[in-house]
């Protein structure tokens, strides 16, 4: 949605590395923002960003409106059952049919063979690696990494919106990730022994006011007890007037060997 960052632009240089034509799609979309959120103020740096994307050596930049992204009368959606209602869901209820919708859109209108997405957003994934699948779509999705400041807060165009202590409380959401990773890497796969952990941690910054803290199935999104097959741990919290998420995943001990096997 523009407000490019080096997250953005990782998933960018993933393209250029792995294919010969890489377009971007810069789009603000109406339809994933519900009522009193922040449509209005949401950072638009349209033209800083097409000079990142040209240093960058993009083919193409997709930047429709919404008058040409939805007709008048439009009264198409795409819609994904099941998934949409968990964790951002429960929040934000409309907002992934307004994703899936227009990503449907953009795959229909530039038909990429691979479409880059970051992991920060762990559930847009799940969800539109389903719609891809369940309707035949010809796009490869390519989940790329998290990247972070060098402080450990997840890179993400809302952090602007931060005064210099609300991020600095901001980093309890990365501090809670890390101390459940480290539990779990010690062997700890009690799911709930593990949010006790994350949800001691959020509690430090006084001005963090916790959403979600859950671990669950990285395929359904539903809560599991334990660890041991893998699991993506999500959170979302408000830092002062500004929500946040992030997420970490938790490698199952077969995926764990195969890992270590292979570096």
């Amino acid at each position: 949605m523009g407000a490019l960052h080096d997250g953005h632009l990782s998933l960018v240089r993933a393209a250029r590395s792995q294919t010969n034509f890489v377009v971007v799609s810069i789009f603000v979309n109406p339809l994933q923002f519900g009522p009193n959120e922040d449509l209005a103020k949401y950072p638009r740096t349209f033209e800083r960003d097409c000079e990142l994307l040209k240093a960058e050596g993009v083919t193409a930049i997709f930047a429709p409106t919404p008058e040409e992204m939805y007709p008048t009368n439009a009264a198409t959606f795409v819609e994904v059952e099941g998934l949409p209602q968990k964790l951002e869901g429960r929040t934000r209820p409309t907002h992934f049919r307004g994703v899936t919708t227009v990503v449907a859109k953009l795959f229909n209108v530039v038909r990429p063979d691979f479409a880059y997405f970051g992991q920060k957003d762990a559930q847009q994934v799940v969800i539109l690696s389903k719609m891809v699948r369940d309707l035949n779509m010809d796009v490869r999705i390519v989940v790329m990494p998290i990247v972070r400041e060098r402080d450990g807060l997840a890179m993400s165009s809302r952090n602007r919106y931060l005064d210099a202590e609300h991020r600095r409380q901001g980093l309890v959401l990365y501090r809670a990730l890390t101390r459940i990773q480290t539990l779990a890497d010690q062997g700890e796969r009690r799911a709930a022994r593990l949010l006790e952990e994350g949800k001691s941690v959020v509690a430090e910054g006084p001005e963090v006011r916790l959403d979600y803290l859950e671990i669950v199935d990285r395929e359904t999104l539903d809560p599991i007890e334990d660890v041991s097959r893998g699991a993506l741990v999500a959170i979302a919290a408000f830092v002062g007037p500004t929500r946040l998420i992030d997420n970490t995943v938790l490698m199952g001990a077969g995926e764990a060997e195969v890992g270590a096997r292979n570096r």
